[in-house]
């Protein structure tokens, strides 16, 4: 998959990822890449970094989770602020693919 298109694209997967429920960063990672069919794979490396960010902009918030057996992980959620930016940046690549879409389909004669 084209890096330009994955790194424009990263924040609206991870916004929508946290839309129905809380999710710490493997997880995130995980369903990215089995969502994709395989296609998209985030490194932690890279993953993080994009989570910390948008922690920053108050779109989302983590918070330390411990279970019994299990190591503690950090769950992140969507805030208010994040459901608008989710909902503004669906709309701007619903339009975007839709765009694309329309100049790239062959032309009937």
């Amino acid at each position: 998959m084209d890096r330009e298109l994955k790194k424009g694209s990263a924040e609206l997967m991870i916004l929508a990822l946290l839309e129905a429920r809380p999710r710490h960063g493997y997880e995130i990672g995980k369903l990215i890449e089995a969502r994709s069919g395989g296609a998209l794979r985030f490194h932690v490396a890279s993953l993080y970094p994009l989570l910390y960010r948008l922690a920053g902009r108050g779109w989302i918030e983590g918070r330390w989770v411990e279970r019994p057996g299990q190591r503690r992980r950090r769950y992140y959620k969507l805030t208010s602020r994040g459901r608008k930016v989710l909902a503004a940046q669906r709309s701007t690549w619903e339009s975007f693919v839709a765009a694309i879409h329309r100049v790239t389909r062959p032309e009937r004669a």
